[in-house]
């Protein structure tokens, strides 16, 4: 008998994704022995406010660069195809039906994990996955029917700042994957 598959989803608006997404998709790979993440951008987030600064199509372009080399890494385009805003649950429901034999786990911050009873339905969620949850120094309290594991592993780099054009982080090479800052320099985002 083979052992049960064991994936995470990572959703979000990954505008641009830096090297902070990867080293917490890395991290949750190695500690929860995933056999793969996979990357969901949406194209407009239920969460944020103001509209996403790359296309969704740009996004899709700069993850699949990003991930290319790194063993275990995917790109989904669901989000992205649903109409907006694209609601999580409907992703879980979506990938648990795929392959119902897997193990599911769903990758997000300390700041999600607080957020999420304002999310749509989370109750579908907390019944067909478990809650991978980055913190830094914080630990995320239990919620009654989610199964939640904590993990630790954060990275400085932030979308925001590299995105902001006037400030000291703007597309800094460190945070983000070499393929990708070429590609962003090459096509003139985020000027």
């Amino acid at each position: 008998m083979n052992p049960r598959a064991r994936k995470a989803l990572f959703g979000g608006t990954f505008d641009p994704v830096h090297e902070g997404h990867l080293h917490i998709a890395r991290m949750a790979r190695e500690q929860m022995s995933l056999d793969s993440v996979i990357f969901l951008p949406c194209s407009i987030s239920p969460h944020k406010i103001s509209a996403s600064s790359a296309s969704i199509i740009e996004r899709l372009n700069m993850l699949e660069l990003a991930t290319r080399d790194i063993d275990g890494m995917q790109v989904s385009d669901f989000d992205a195809a649903q109409a907006a805003p694209a609601y999580s649950y409907r992703t879980a429901e979506h990938f648990t039906a795929l392959e119902p034999d897997t193990e599911w786990f769903w990758i997000m911050g300390y700041d999600q994990w607080e957020a999420l009873p304002r999310w749509k339905n989370p109750e579908i969620l907390a019944k067909l996955l478990t809650f991978l949850v980055f913190t830094r120094d914080q630990d995320p309290l239990p919620r009654e029917g989610y199964r939640m594991i904590a993990l630790q592993g954060t990275h400085p780099a932030s979308s925001s700042a590299l995105r902001d054009y006037q400030g000291p982080d703007h597309l800094r090479a460190d945070w983000l994957h070499p393929s990708v800052l070429a590609w962003i320099e090459q096509q003139g985002t985020y000027r």
